[in-house]
């Protein structure tokens, strides 16, 4: 089976707290709304949103040998979506997001694995052989895929999420991949350039929320995108709009069509995850995204984009971490290979695709 993309790490369960404001209000209790729970996390929300939209997708990743683990390997078999992992004692990833009435949201996350965690390269090596593209999320362990995908002949992007430009985890990451997509909340103003000139990427992508986001390509002039307002769906949760943007724009850019309309379908993508309650519950299709461009909804003309905002606070030098002794644990592939279906995808492209 040929792949379009290949997710390497980044599911997790999400739970999912209805809070009256953020910041919390004073006092001991707080009542909310019921307390929900989701199959989520960046890496899944890009392949989910990239299967939604047409693609042939599968994750690879970690996970534990408890309850999350086995409700992952669970929905993964029922989407039909392909699953590769590894497990480790300390469990499945999990973290818990604070959503305030207006869609805002904290999230507390609890990433649980090791620094320094070994992972047997069978686990990614055979998607990398069959994919035109790798999404590469920035799981501590992910980084050691990095010489196999340089090696490969397919294209590589990474969402750097809220990287301050300097903390040096996140700066392989963003020297390897070809589409970097960052965060602008705490973006320094030099970090757009210091990705050009330190790695291979040929364009990044800036996200700003509500502000819309901003397009760099190298060579050319910023562009500002702005956002979307879908009438008809409106903001109950910010939850997983990055992920959607992300898959949207992979999916117009490997059709072959320019950056620009790409990062115009992410935004119609965002906007359209923006509308739904929880994490990952209602991603945008194929049909529905067609469906809002013939609408003209991103009839926006979008215009020279200013200088990335710098963030107001003092730069934070990366912590020293030991790195763990290499874990004995088996992390080789699991039996996850699960309904292997194909999603119509159309004209296949050349892998090293580059603009």
């Amino acid at each position: 089976m040929d792949l379009d993309v290949l997710v390497i790490g980044g599911v997790g369960i999400d739970t999912i707290v209805r809070v009256p404001s953020l910041p919390l209000p004073p006092g001991e209790t707080i009542h909310v709304d019921p307390v929900e729970s989701y199959v989520g996390h960046t890496g899944h929300g890009v392949a989910l949103g990239c299967q939604r939209l047409g693609l042939d997708t599968a994750l690879v990743d970690v996970i534990g040998d408890d309850a999350e683990g086995e409700r992952i390997r669970r929905t993964y078999a029922d989407l039909g979506l392909p699953l590769a992992y590894g497990v480790h004692p300390t469990g499945t990833r999990r973290s818990v997001n604070l959503v305030s009435p207006d869609g805002n949201r904290l999230s507390l996350y609890d990433g649980r694995h090791p620094t320094g965690m070994q992972v047997h390269p069978d686990l990614w090596r055979p998607g990398i052989r069959l994919t035109r593209h790798v999404h590469l999320s920035i799981m501590d362990f992910a980084r050691q895929a990095l010489p196999d995908l340089a090696a490969a002949d397919c294209t590589m992007s990474t969402d750097l999420h809220d990287w301050d430009g300097k903390d040096e985890f996140h700066r392989d990451f963003a020297r390897a991949a070809d589409l970097v997509f960052v965060s602008t909340s705490e973006l320094r103003e030099d970090a757009v350039e210091w990705i050009f000139a330190n790695g291979r990427a040929q364009a990044v992508i800036t996200m700003a929320g509500a502000e819309g986001s901003h397009l760099h390509v190298a060579g050319e002039t910023p562009v500002h995108i702005p956002a979307v307002e879908l009438a008809d769906r409106p903001v109950v949760d910010t939850n997983g709009a990055g992920d959607a943007y992300v898959a949207a724009f992979l999916t117009t850019w490997l059709d072959g069509r320019s950056y620009r309309e790409a990062a115009v379908a992410g935004s119609i993508a965002g906007a359209w995850a923006c509308g739904s309650p929880g994490t990952h519950t209602d991603l945008i299709t194929a049909e529905q995204l067609m469906t809002l461009q013939l609408a003209g909804v991103s009839d926006v003309a979008p215009r020279p984009a200013t200088a990335v905002r710098p963030s107001t606070e003092e730069p934070r030098e990366p912590e020293p971490a030991e790195p763990s002794p290499p874990d004995s644990e088996d992390h080789r592939p699991g039996h996850g290979q699960h309904n292997r279906g194909r999603a119509d995808s159309g004209k296949r492209r050349s892998r090293r695709r580059r603009g």
